[in-house]
């Protein structure tokens, strides 16, 4: 095989156990019509399973297998970074472990790239295997997504993707710690296709986006690509004052040039809950930012690796420790 790497392919992969043989068996049989040199980069984010212990073994005995062990779980797009951060390919291709993103599809991006385009996206037509509540939501956050920021995120897409070597250097630049991989391609540029699939069901296991982590990933979207929100708590927060000033002067105009009673203290009281909750939902927006903020001036690294296992560093460790045998 080629030293020079032409392809690089970024698995995360999180207590995915049930499937990973599986995972394996396929993108390296796609991997392997190509012709051409690849790598394949398992990430473990902090799994307490057997998976990465599983792709460990074959690192030794498969030198295009690698393994980056983070210390701890560090989420999915931290994940995704570290793998976009030791790929060595020409072509980076990103996909989950899962299996619901078909692996033959990698072959239909390759053509594209080869065709000139810096990036190609998987965009699903289709989610098989999902409730309709996943769909619902789904479909609702990416097209708040899209109305909210000012550059053009694809809809109904998620991380499975192919690009070029030139647009992960430019990732690798951006140091945002809340990631939104998907909609840091979009923000970098570059020439960019969608390519059409049909979502497949999960093969095996669960899924590790239930609603807290889907949350958080909408709001790691839209605060790191908007600043709306806070300009529509600003237009809600004057409406609202607008709308108590003009009942201030309706209650002053009944007291003072009528002899009609202020009545109605329990639609005050009810007002006035309402108000306040208003006032702590624009408290909450303008939480989220700062709490962004403080995050990136801890200056903290975006993840932290326990150990890299590449086939041909087991193998040299390897040649190390039997040369020392022989010594002894």
């Amino acid at each position: 095989m080629s030293t020079h790497v032409r392809y690089s392919v970024i698995i995360p992969m999180y207590n995915e156990e049930a499937v990973i043989q599986e995972t394996y068996r396929r993108i390296k049989k796609v991997m392997g019509t190509t012709g051409e040199a690849y790598e394949l980069l398992f990430v473990n984010d902090g799994s307490t399973d057997n998976c990465a212990q599983m792709i460990e073994e074959y690192t030794y005995w498969d030198e295009s297998v690698k393994l980056i062990d983070l210390s701890r779980n560090f989420g999915h797009q931290i994940a995704i970074t570290a793998g976009m951060d030791y790929s060595l390919g020409d072509a980076v291709v990103i996909i989950d472990a899962d299996l619901q993103d078909p692996p033959e599809l990698i072959l239909d991006m390759i053509r594209e790239w080869k065709n000139g385009y810096e990036v190609v996206y998987a965009k699903r037509i289709k989610r098989n295997g999902e409730s309709l509540f996943k769909k619902w939501t789904a479909s609702l956050f990416y097209r708040v997504l899209r109305y909210s920021t000012d550059i053009s995120i694809p809809v109904d897409t998620g991380d499975f993707r192919l690009i070029d070597r030139k647009v992960c250097e430019e990732l690798k630049r951006l140091p945002e710690k809340n990631r939104f991989v998907r909609g840091l391609v979009s923000w970098v540029g570059f020439r960019q296709k969608a390519i059409e699939y049909e979502r497949d069901e999960r093969l095996a296991g669960e899924t590790k986006y239930p609603l807290k982590r889907m949350i958080k990933l909408s709001l790691d979207g839209i605060t790191s690509f908007s600043y709306k929100p806070l300009k529509l708590a600003g237009y809600l927060g004057g409406l609202l004052s607008g709308a108590g000033f003009l009942y201030l002067m309706y209650v002053l105009y009944l007291a003072l040039f009528t002899d009609a009673a202020v009545k109605g203290w329990a639609s005050m009281i009810g007002i006035t809950l309402t108000f306040n909750g208003f006032v702590l939902i624009i408290l909450g927006i303008l939480g989220e930012y700062v709490g962004r903020i403080y995050d990136e001036t801890k200056g903290r690294p975006l993840y932290i690796v326990q150990e890299f296992y590449s086939g041909r560093k087991q193998q040299s460790a390897a040649e190390q420790r039997v040369a020392q045998l022989n010594k002894s």
